[in-house]
């Protein structure tokens, strides 16, 4: 993802993956491991968390294709995996696949779609998929079910009342369900599913995880602002994550949208 760049790709996966990206990318690759597969395309990989649980679950000699279009995200991704593990990083955009027509018998992207190019980046991935391929998403629902985003952005508006930083808010602008089917349906495919996904997890450490989400995206719009330690907005969250979910461990809800659609 644009933005993680050098250590907000380790912030990002030190403080954020674990909580964030975990239970979701285990679901996402064990309905990718149910149907034989033998070559596999991860979309908007990042550090590797779906990608290391696709790997564990696919059979030995399935390829798997993991792109992004952060360098700093794929050189944490890489330290993940021994060399004979069977995958290919590369850096590559969502909406102009540097693949074959029918290359692939499945292409995953989890909370990647809300980044680029729908419409186009649907197009690219059906004609990347063989017949009878398969397409698995997810997004975030919406803020009001997503207090990470909600919240942060709260705190930020109290340090940025006229020009708070957005990206935040970003992640969960697409939780509108229909627009995303029609365009689904536009590309060609067929047999969408949609299910809704809630977690509620421990959180041990409320600053770290305040800490990651300030240290993402986030950081350079604090920095171009040049107005706020950013120490203090990270207590501030991490104070507003306590008195909101508790503490020792911080019970924090999250919600996602999953998409699975086929090529027949």
């Amino acid at each position: 993802m644009a933005g993680y760049i050098g250590n907000v790709a380790v912030a990002y996966d030190r403080d954020l993956g674990h909580i964030l990206f975990e239970r979701y990318a285990s679901d996402i690759a064990r309905r990718v491991a149910r149907r034989p597969v033998s070559d596999v395309l991860e979309v908007a990989s990042g550090t590797g968390i779906v990608t290391r649980q696709l790997r564990n679950m696919l059979p030995g000699d399935a390829q798997l294709t993991a792109i992004d279009i952060s360098d700093a995200m794929l050189d944490v991704a890489r330290t993940k995996f021994f060399p004979h593990e069977q995958i290919t990083f590369r850096i590559a955009d969502a909406v102009t696949l540097p693949f074959d027509d029918q290359a692939f018998d499945a292409v995953i992207c989890q909370f990647g779609v809300m980044f680029f190019d729908k419409d186009k980046a649907f197009r690219e991935t059906y004609r990347v998929l063989k017949q009878g391929g398969r397409y698995l998403f997810s997004v975030w629902d919406s803020r009001d079910y997503n207090p990470y985003a909600s919240l942060t952005f709260e705190v930020l508006k109290q340090f940025f009342p006229s020009d708070t930083p957005r990206f935040l808010e970003n992640t969960v602008s697409s939780f509108k369900i229909d627009p995303i089917k029609e365009m689904l349906i536009r590309a060609g495919f067929e047999q969408i599913n949609i299910s809704v996904q809630r977690q509620v997890y421990d959180i041990p450490d409320a600053r770290a995880f305040a800490r990651g989400l300030i240290f993402s995206p986030v950081i350079s719009e604090i920095s171009e602002r040049d107005e706020v330690d950013p120490d203090d907005i990270i207590e501030a969250l991490a104070d507003t994550f306590v008195m909101k979910y508790g503490s020792n461990p911080t019970r924090f809800p999250m919600q996602a949208i999953l998409f699975e659609a086929e090529k027949l």
